[in-house]
């Protein structure tokens, strides 16, 4: 219970320091990265591997990839998984020779208890946008959501005691939505769009994260046999 105040003491310094209004202009927007880590266990030695896939934003190739293999220390505990992967995640960005203009997370950002996950999080760190792309649903205070029209694009906000936390989002027909939420230094409408601008046809995922969860199994898949 210790570690879980210090936890949320340090989130809670950061949230007056959150905006959710653009500090840039969508046209400026050159690198776009995507992020995610996989787990495993070995004995009873938590390891993770962080991998950044940095894409193109007109042309949608990819530019760098990187890796950052290591032992996780701090264990799962729900609301502050981003002290059990940033530490990855930072050691990660160091090895970019790339310099993106925003970061894309698997997870959420300002959809969080705290207005405080993992994109958000990261974003005093990283010192750039964040946009959070989550593929299940955070219920906070049991508000459950509403899905939005089957039609691509259509969204629906997901409001908690009047406040708009993120959006759940319609990025294929016939397919599951995502839950995408700020980071940070960026509004939801923004995030949304460049969000469906990274998506394509054979995934409900934009392809930042996508490319970026497909790189973190495969190298687990190498890492831990």
């Amino acid at each position: 219970m210790e570690r879980e105040e210090v936890f949320k003491r340090e989130q809670e310094k950061w949230i007056s320091k959150i905006s959710l209004k653009n500090s840039f202009q969508l046209g400026d927007i050159r690198l776009v990265a995507g992020i995610d880590i996989a787990y495993w266990t070995e004995g009873e030695i938590d390891y993770g591997v962080c991998c950044i896939v940095v894409i193109d934003y007109i042309t949608k190739k990819v530019i760098e990839e990187v890796e950052c293999l290591g032992q996780i220390d701090v264990p799962y505990i729900s609301g502050y998984l981003a002290f059990r992967e940033l530490p990855l995640v930072m050691r990660a960005v160091k090895k970019l020779q790339s310099d993106p203009d925003l970061f894309m997370f698997d997870g959420n950002g300002y959809l969080h208890y705290r207005h405080m996950g993992i994109a958000t999080h990261a974003s005093f760190y990283l010192k750039k946008p964040t946009i959070g792309v989550a593929k299940s649903y955070l219920k906070i205070k049991d508000t459950d959501f509403q899905m939005p029209k089957n039609e691509i694009g259509d969204f629906t906000l997901i409001k908690i005691d009047g406040e708009v936390y993120g959006a759940v989002l319609r990025t294929r027909k016939d397919v599951k939505p995502i839950f995408i939420s700020c980071g940070n230094w960026i509004d939801l409408e923004t995030s949304i769009k460049i969000t469906l601008h990274f998506v394509e046809k054979n995934s409900r995922l934009p392809i930042t994260t996508r490319y970026a969860d497909l790189a973190t199994h495969e190298r687990r898949g190498e890492y831990f046999q």
